[in-house]
């Protein structure tokens, strides 16, 4: 894989910017990338073509330029947001869009009765929820299922995704999807969810639009591997049985305190970890990876998501099971994944070979 910078060519008489078309669909589409030198020097790429380092700023643009409402940066970053006119309310809520929003509206204002029913029993229940079903996102749903860093039997596999539609993030076919429509799409106007559409909508809007996701990105044919199996289809079709039975159960062995931690706190705490690594990572960061997109590796966002904010490593690497590439970039997945490839139970483990990983560095 080749540096943007090397791919890339000026389009426009003006030097400072490069302009790619992509017209893979009906509507136009351009993204806008300035860039300014970094150093003086030069790097290699894989022993190829030596070219200045450049620091590049994403501009998102859909359709025409005129249908752009406004325009603004991120403060302290080099993030520049492009939104087209589009009211957010001025349109069509379906079924799951207004479930969507009543669920996380309600489990922020559960969490809001936190001091009222504060109990140790309560507290251990919050820990012990976020951890396992905060594993099972990012081990399952992000690193087997949507990327297939490594393999599991079945029966493992399915136990974790279970655990996984139990952290109210939704069922393993839509989370699988929209992630690997940020992939292909990545920080351009068909993202699903890219700062350059805004730092809130990146966070959190977005997954209140999922007709604006099927409009712009295409349905979950891109995880038909999924669709294929019965239990998959199984827990979408079901998904708010499974979660309503939960509460239930959370309610019956504690009553409302472990209501209010199980599902209130530990679903708020959940919820905004993940909404980090889409917003956060790809606005605030370091990188050391030459990514032709904004992705950052965040520290602090790695050490509550179990090593998902190494985020500019996930995005040189896709493929790869360990996201702290780095003896010091702590990823508590990954030492989970080498504990379960060490019993037997998790194989074909994918990492990155020493001569991508120069390939694709960034000096």
């Amino acid at each position: 894989m080749v540096s943007l910078a090397t791919t890339l060519k000026p389009l426009s008489p003006f030097p400072s910017f490069v302009k790619q078309h992509k017209t893979s669909n009906n509507n136009a589409f351009s993204t806008y990338r300035t860039h300014t030198y970094t150093n003086s020097g030069f790097f290699k790429r894989g022993g190829a073509v030596a070219v200045p380092h450049k620091r590049y700023t994403f501009v998102g643009v859909h359709d025409a330029p005129d249908q752009i409402e406004s325009s603004w940066g991120i403060p302290l970053s080099e993030v520049v947001v492009a939104r087209k006119k589009r009211a957010f309310w001025q349109r069509s809520w379906n079924y799951w869009d207004v479930i969507r929003l009543v669920q996380v509206a309600g489990v922020h204002l559960l969490s809001l009765l936190a001091p009222f029913y504060l109990s140790w029993s309560a507290f251990r229940v919050f820990l012990w929820i976020v951890a396992i079903n905060g594993i099972c996102i990012t081990l399952c749903y992000h690193r087997n299922l949507s990327h297939r860093s490594f393999d599991l039997p079945k029966w493992l596999e399915y136990l974790f995704a279970y655990g996984g539609l139990l952290a109210f993030q939704g069922d393993p076919i839509e989370w699988v999807s929209n992630h690997r429509y940020h992939h292909k799409h990545c920080d351009t106007q068909r993202d699903p969810h890219s700062p350059t559409q805004g730092f809130w909508f990146s966070h959190m809007a977005w997954i209140f639009d999922s007709g604006y996701i099927h409009k712009k990105c295409g349905g979950q044919e891109n995880a038909n591997d999924l669709v294929r199996q019965p239990f998959y289809k199984f827990l979408q079709r079901t998904i708010l049985l499974h979660e309503m039975a939960f509460a239930l159960l959370l309610y019956i062995c504690g009553r409302m305190p472990f209501l209010v931690w199980g599902i209130g706190v530990a679903n708020v705490a959940r919820y905004h970890g993940t909404f980090l690594v889409n917003s956060v990572c790809h606005t605030w960061g370091t990188r050391a990876w030459n990514t032709p997109d904004l992705s950052k590796n965040n520290l602090w966002v790695a050490a509550i998501t179990f090593g998902e904010g190494w985020h500019n490593n996930h995005h040189a690497f896709e493929f790869s099971a360990r996201h702290g590439l780095e003896w010091w970039q702590l990823d508590f997945t990954w030492y989970l994944i080498k504990f379960l490839e060490a019993i037997g139970l998790a194989t074909n483990v994918k990492l990155p070979s020493e001569a991508q990983k120069k390939t694709m560095a960034c000096n």
